[in-house]
């Protein structure tokens, strides 16, 4: 197994990556649907506080689900950091190698596990406008960027999406204007949940 194991709002326009485009009812992550994976949601939400430990504006951060049972067994050692709770829980292990650059939708289409690993996750920062401004955001990339980086509306948004390899996906966010607020829902962010999946296939 890879190193670092950790334990584990209307629609917006992002800027430079429509792969991270929310949907319109996230719900708050505390009320999950019933339908979503339980260790999913459970293990997506401590990728983000372990995220969260860091200052924001981080680059894409990759990684690896396993049961904890399976990595347990597999590394000994780690049984007193980990939790196992139930059969299911999972545990995340960063990729500390993983470097999209700026093509994030090409580097999830190249990467591809072992059949030890359940499930990825992928969490990626981005800024952001309300819907009311989208409009305004030139065509150009590089202009784009600049007007949405100056404009007094943006918004910061952290999104961790994450998927197994049954099918189930399941997305989280943080805005940073609402940090004490977790938004989750399953196809949260459509398109990243999708790629995530498509590098368990």
């Amino acid at each position: 197994y890879p190193e670092n194991p950790c334990r584990g709002n209307g629609n917006t326009a992002l800027l430079n990556d429509e792969d991270v485009e929310m949907t319109q009812d996230p719900q708050v992550a505390q009320g999950v649907s019933e339908s979503a994976d339980d260790a999913l949601i459970a293990c997506l939400t401590e990728i983000e506080r372990f995220v969260a430990s860091s200052s924001w504006g981080g680059p894409p951060r990759l990684f690896a689900l396993v049961r904890t049972v399976d990595l347990v067994k597999a590394e000994p050692a780690l049984a007193g950091q980990l939790a196992i709770g139930s059969h299911d829980s999972l545990s995340s292990i960063e990729q500390d190698d993983f470097r999209p650059g700026d093509d994030l939708a090409q580097a999830l289409a190249t990467t591809t596990w072992g059949d030890a690993v359940d499930g990825a996750a992928i969490c990626v920062e981005r800024i952001f406008l309300p819907d009311d401004c989208a409009d305004e955001i030139p065509h150009d990339p590089e202009k784009a960027a600049a007007f949405v980086a100056a404009h007094p509306k943006r918004q910061e948004v952290r999104v961790v999406a994450g998927a197994l390899r049954d099918g189930s996906h399941y997305g989280v966010a943080r805005l940073v204007e609402h940090p004490d607020e977790l938004l989750g829902s399953i196809d949260l962010v459509p398109a990243l949940e999708s790629a995530v999946l498509e590098t368990l296939r």
